[in-house]
């Protein structure tokens, strides 16, 4: 049996050394960068760049694409974004959800990466799509943000909290940088429980070292790790329902594309860190089908 520790998301790993704030981020870093053209021919395109789950209203026929999209809107409505505000992208991508924010509403917003080649790929992005005047992009962590107190009005996480490995020093920077009344949004996936026997273990090391996450924070703490880092008007909503079909999605995109993989294996065509982040398509589907993980959506207030 495994059991997590801490309610600051530290897990247990059996004979292994915690990485530090530096190996981690450079293993982020590499990780986004060897899978950027997997994202792209597979999963996302050149218009949404959503290197996220999408939001299936289950009364609108979404195609993948406009699921990807619309988990921008809901976002936004959740945090209650108006075109002034000025929006930190922390954990950005290639810039998809801070260009969809330029390109709909007018927002001027940074995006905030470790990786230097996804703060270049964005800015072209956002030159190509017609906002590089209102997108910039800096390269950080957003742990140790570059940029002053009350700087912004939202700071966005959308599947990207889940790279810190406290979460805590990602809130407390949020609030930081945050102006009076600013709110936060964080949408990402969630453990439900502390224990989990050796198969689940086993799946879910495939999507943490696939993905290059060092840990998950449990669902049923966050909010109360948002309370303990200043916010408050703290919400928690369940996107399971509406993501289902994103995670559904995956799987038969991994399954389709077995052959291939296995063939690129083969000739050598394949990196180790391409394969691992091809095995999670099919290690997500049990996590979320097994009640191990939860996908939710939080915001809170300063």
């Amino acid at each position: 049996m495994y059991t997590l520790i801490s309610n600051q998301d530290n897990r247990e790993l059996p004979d292994t050394v915690k990485p530090s704030g530096e190996s981690l981020r450079k293993d982020t870093a590499h990780y986004y960068d060897e899978c950027y053209w997997d994202y792209l021919l597979t999963w996302c395109n050149s218009e949404n760049l959503a290197f996220h789950y999408g939001y299936w209203d289950q009364d609108t026929p979404y195609q993948h694409h406009d699921a990807l999209l619309n988990k921008n809107q809901v976002l936004y409505d959740a945090a209650g974004i108006k075109p002034t505000d000025r929006v930190l992208d922390a954990g950005c991508g290639v810039g998809g959800s801070s260009i969809w924010m330029a390109k709909n509403y007018g927002n001027r917003a940074t995006g905030l990466t470790v990786s230097q080649q996804q703060a270049k790929y964005g800015a072209k992005h956002a030159k190509r799509q017609g906002v590089g005047r209102l997108v910039d992009f800096e390269v950080a962590d957003f742990c140790q943000m570059p940029f002053e107190d009350e700087s912004y009005d939202v700071v966005w996480a959308l599947e990207s909290s889940c790279y810190a490995l406290n979460k805590g020093d990602f809130l407390k920077e949020a609030w930081r940088v945050l102006r009076p009344g600013g709110r936060v949004v964080v949408c990402d996936g969630f453990f439900t429980r502390r224990e989990f026997n050796q198969a689940e273990w086993n799946e879910i090391l495939i999507c943490l070292n696939g993905w290059a996450v060092p840990n998950l924070c449990i669902k049923d703490e966050f909010s109360g790790m948002l309370e303990q880092n200043g916010f408050h008007d703290v919400t928690m909503r369940d996107l399971m329902p509406e993501t289902m079909d994103s995670i559904n999605y995956m799987l038969r995109v991994a399954k389709r594309l077995r052959p291939i993989q296995k063939a690129s294996e083969w000739l050598g065509l394949r990196t180790e860190g391409q394969t691992a982040n091809y095995l999670v398509g099919i290690s997500q589907h049990y996590l979320f089908t097994n009640n191990i993980t939860a996908y939710c959506i939080f915001t809170g207030q300063k």
